[in-house]
């Protein structure tokens, strides 16, 4: 017979362990985010098609990007309060059938005004995907194995961006523009398919807690939210040269966000995003690191396969490719610093990816002396490894933060974050970039870009510094 002090290593184990039904739960999660990602990068390949057949301006078919990113910005506070009152897994499976619904819908528009309402519909249900996956992750792993199993579930992520541009430049030249968006149709069914069967139901008592909606922290946020993102986005479109459409909804959207503010502060409970969870240094730190990290991220994706296309004269399809080297080093450095995360501070390894991703940065700002392009490919691997590395411990010190009633809301909150940032660099760079090219040529502008993309990886380095120093714990 075996003693207690043998049974208990085994007894342990299964706690710390990645068995087969996490696995199965985290990757049928997955799917949702790569799905809206995809959706994403494909549909802009594509819009040069749709714009001919319906004979519309670009200031038109514009809105079919735009209005799917305002529809995911206003919706994403709504994350946490919909988990909390209907079930984590039940508004998972309808964001996806939303999704799935919108996309089949937007392959049978009739004009550009019908796809870009059903485009509007598509953005609801994504923008509810990743936060509340996020929480039914975090919950099914626990603090023992939330970096591990974060790590495993951003590696198919990493390589959306890539295969975006190649799979919409298969399907145009191919097919018809429609199958942009039918494509989404089979694969939004099997995945609720498979989340019927292997992601996890609440616990029970956690349905139906979420009390009644807060109408009017609603009513402020999320449009505050929208008219940030779009100030943003004229202010990137217009480089700078439309003061008012940039500056009425930025003036707006600061006044909504100061009164949901005020509001939240006010209410004791069940606010959207409960503001009280900035007070633990924990959460605050890394959703600032979010926040920064977005406008890093998002900013700089936006200059490099600008850069191929305009300047090295690549296709979406070719540009896609060419990005491929930053989603391996990604993908490679995420699986190590994943195993990483579950037994170490995450204050290295943060400072050490974005050390890692501002090396892998320079060699961008020296394109008008014409770098060797295998100096941009290793840069490329190596910037891709500093992301890698700090995905990881940044996700698991938010939700380590928290309790895991409050993992819906926390998720929520951070994806609205690092939305807003994202926003933010991206305009500030594209106003950057045509204010260089005013007064450089194609590739020496692009260089004096990437200088500022340089310094908003840098930024990142001051919340990094107060991420805590030890082990982090719930």
């Amino acid at each position: 017979m075996k003693t207690a002090a043998g049974r208990a290593p085994e007894a342990a184990a299964p706690q710390d362990r990645l068995d087969a039904a996490l696995l199965k739960t985290s990757f049928v999660l997955v799917l949702g985010p790569i799905l809206a990602m995809l959706d994403t990068t494909i549909v802009t390949v594509g819009l040069d098609s749709v714009a001919r057949e319906f004979r519309s301006p670009v200031g038109t078919l514009q809105w079919v990007s735009a209005g799917y990113l305002l529809a995911i910005s206003m919706v994403m506070p709504l994350a946490g309060w919909a988990s909390d009152r209907f079930g984590a897994k039940t508004m998972w499976m309808t964001s996806v059938a939303l999704f799935t619904a919108g996309s089949a819908l937007c392959g049978l528009a009739w004009s550009a005004g019908s796809l870009i309402a059903f485009r509007v519909l598509q953005g609801v249900g994504g923008g509810l995907i990743q936060p509340i996956g996020q929480s039914i992750v975090v919950r099914a792993a626990g603090p023992a194995r939330l970096g591990r199993v974060f790590g495993i579930t951003v590696l198919p992520l990493t390589f959306a961006p890539v295969l975006g541009p190649v799979i919409g430049g298969l399907v145009v030249g191919r097919l018809d523009w429609r199958w942009m968006f039918l494509v989404n149709v089979p694969v939004g069914l099997l995945t609720l398919l498979l989340a019927k069967r292997h992601v996890p139901a609440d616990p029970a008592g956690e349905r139906g807690k979420g009390g009644r909606l807060d109408a009017l922290g609603l009513a402020l946020l999320s449009p505050g939210l929208a008219a940030i993102v779009y100030g943003f986005s004229e202010l990137g479109d217009a480089g700078g040269a439309a003061p008012a459409r940039v500056a009425v909804p930025l003036a707006a959207g600061t006044c909504l966000l100061t009164a949901y503010v005020a509001h939240a502060l006010r209410r004791r409970g069940n606010a959207l995003i409960d503001l009280r969870l900035f007070a633990r240094r924990g959460f605050a730190v890394a959703t600032a690191n979010s926040f920064l990290q977005g406008a890093a991220l998002y900013s700089s994706m936006l200059l490099l396969p600008l850069y191929y296309q305009q300047v090295e004269h690549a296709s979406a399809l070719g540009a896609g490719l060419l990005l491929a080297p930053q989603a391996l080093g990604t993908a490679v450095a995420t699986y190590f610093a994943s195993r990483l995360t579950d037994r170490v501070a995450p204050r290295p390894l943060i400072l050490t990816g974005i050390v890692l991703t501002l090396a892998g940065t320079l060699a961008f700002t020296r394109l008008g002396a014409g770098p060797p392009g295998w100096l941009l490919v290793a840069s490329l691997v190596l910037r891709g490894a500093g992301l890698g590395v700090v995905m990881a411990p940044g996700m698991a010190t938010i939700y380590a933060s928290v309790r895991p009633d409050e993992a819906a809301r926390a998720a929520g909150a951070v994806n609205t974050v690092n939305r807003v940032g994202g926003s933010l660099g991206t305009a500030v760079l594209a106003v950057v970039l045509q204010h260089s090219l005013d007064h450089h040529t194609g590739a020496a502008a692009y260089g004096a870009t990437f200088w500022w993309a340089v310094g908003l990886s840098a930024v990142t380095l001051v919340p990094a510094f107060f991420y805590p120093a030890r082990k982090v714990s719930r």
